[in-house]
């Protein structure tokens, strides 16, 4: 059996350690990978996401780390999309209020700019971008979205972020009324991260 390939993930937030976990042992890859926090991440120079796409910011923040440690090392960068906003809250997803906004204060600066809107101007998208790079040489970049809408108020207490207004028409559900198991395999980031397992195992 082949021996699991050991990604380092380029930051010191655990929980985000714990879903990249949870979606490697879910979407069962033929190669079996081992994840861990990049060793130091703290101590290290940061790097300032201010890329105008997601896919820059990830691929930036995956080499400069990746200069810094030994093997190999991915990052994500991912948001919010609303066309009807000019693409917003995009790449400043995290921070749209301001630096240290709350999820309920992103949520309400986002439906306080919607207020008017109808329709298909109603329509949004998650994205993620996931970046591998090893000592400063980018391995691959892979992107991928879920599609959806923003509601008028929020809806369930699951998730984070723009989850409860994030709503699938399909399923007649928002992102924060599904249970953790659904919501990995529909979710951005998780088709993304196995975007990047299928890429790593055409590697190794």
């Amino acid at each position: 059996m082949r021996a699991p390939a050991k990604l380092f993930l380029a930051s010191s937030n655990p929980g985000k350690l714990a879903e990249y976990r949870v979606l490697a042992k879910a979407s069962a890859p033929s190669l079996p990978v081992e994840l861990a926090l990049l060793p130091g991440f703290d101590t290290l120079p940061a790097f300032e996401e201010n890329a105008p796409t997601f896919a820059e910011n990830a691929a930036g923040k995956a080499l400069h780390y990746s200069r810094h440690g030994e093997g190999l090392v991915f990052t994500d960068d991912s948001g919010l999309v609303v066309p009807a906003l000019d693409g917003a809250p995009g790449v400043h997803s995290a921070r749209y209020p301001g630096p240290q906004a709350t999820n309920t204060q992103r949520i309400e600066k986002l439906l306080d700019g919607m207020r008017d809107k109808t329709g298909s101007d109603r329509v949004a998208y998650f994205v993620c971008a996931i970046a591998l790079a090893k000592r400063g040489r980018a391995m691959a970049i892979v992107t991928d979205r879920v599609d959806g809408e923003i509601l008028e108020a929020p809806r369930g207490s699951c998730g984070f972020g723009y989850d409860p207004v994030f709503y699938l028409p399909a399923l007649e559900k928002t992102f924060a009324e599904l249970p953790a198991e659904e919501k990995n395999q529909l979710s951005h980031r998780g088709k993304a991260f196995r975007r990047l397992l299928a890429a790593l195992c055409s590697m190794l």
